[in-house]
């Protein structure tokens, strides 16, 4: 599949220089490429995610090994609603960099694949209580959509009923109250409901529904062009795309048997075929989450799936 054109004005040095740093084991021609690449995946993901999507994929096909492009290929993924694609994306960007920072987007996942109690889970690891406040507001705006998914209304509201729910500030604060609405509705409890939304416009209501809120740090501009910090790798940029595609392919391998296993617990809804992969020597964290996606799980600009249930996972 041919890569879609990136402008010419679109250079490696407009990337924030944390970002490309981690390019530095493709030769300098590669990183240039996966770079450009994942400035347009920046550019696009909310005014045209499906050539977001191309562009990601684009650069997981030169720079598979690396977290930051599994990463934006994830997201992507996630953005176009490809649930197990984008799950699995983000499985192999926790094992490769033992960061359990994308566990909302993970969990949300699971909703978007009808399986809200591998939702449940995710938000019940261990690493859920490392995230920062804004992250575990999200989490909870997820499971929330979850308890929905399973027909438990009250413990839909119990989640949002919190005082970390309750600290939510600006677009998150919106997004819990437009979760906890849709809880409160689905518990019977309709003038609860009105009264939580009645504090806001329907310009705010409006702008802070969708899916859950991505974070930007691989579209960062870094407007001091300095030295480009890609180093070369001894590969020539041949092999270094051909060694990028059998980590996908291994990936892909792994993740389909991981698959088939979770298949036999759960009855899979997944809509979205996936080819993207994870890496099988990535480390730590093995994932056996899944999708999900809807009722009051995901904060502003999410999943798509506050449309699921009228609250957004």
């Amino acid at each position: 599949m041919p890569a879609p054109e990136v402008p010419d004005d679109v250079v490696i040095g407009q990337l924030d220089r944390t970002v490309r740093a981690r390019l530095r084991g493709l030769t300098k021609e590669n990183a240039e490429a996966v770079g450009r690449h994942l400035l347009m995946v920046g550019q696009l993901l909310d005014v045209d995610p499906e050539l977001a999507y191309e562009h990601a994929q684009a650069a997981v096909r030169r720079g598979g090994r690396v977290d930051v492009v599994r990463e934006a290929a994830g997201l992507a993924a996630y953005r176009t609603e490809r649930y197990a694609e984008a799950l699995r994306e983000l499985r192999t960007v926790r094992r490769l960099n033992g960061s359990s920072e994308h566990l909302p987007v993970m969990a949300d996942c699971e909703r978007g694949l009808g399986r809200p109690e591998r939702a449940i889970a995710l938000a019940a690891e261990p690493e859920a209580e490392t995230l920062p406040g804004e992250s575990r507001i999200e989490l909870a705006i997820v499971v929330s959509g979850a308890r929905l998914d399973l027909g438990q209304p009250e413990a839909a509201v119990a989640v949002l009923d919190t005082a970390l729910a309750r600290s939510a500030k600006g677009a998150a604060e919106v997004r819990v109250a437009q979760a906890r609405a849709t809880a409160l509705e689905a518990a019977g409890r309709v003038d609860e409901a009105r009264a939580e939304l009645s504090r806001y416009t329907p310009e705010q209501l409006a702008e802070s529904s969708g899916e859950i809120e991505l974070d930007e740090e691989i579209v960062v501009f870094d407007l001091d062009e300095g030295d480009d910090e890609s180093g070369e790798a001894d590969d020539a940029d041949a092999r270094e795309g051909a060694a990028a595609a059998e980590v996908v392919d291994a990936s892909r391998d792994a993740d389909d048997a991981s698959d088939v296993d979770v298949a036999s617990d759960v009855d899979d809804a997944a809509p979205h075929g996936d080819d993207s992969t994870d890496v099988d020597d990535a480390a730590p964290h093995g994932d056996d989450s899944t999708e999900a996606g809807d009722g009051s799980g995901t904060a502003a600009g999410e999943v798509g799936d506050e449309a699921r249930d009228g609250t957004g996972a």
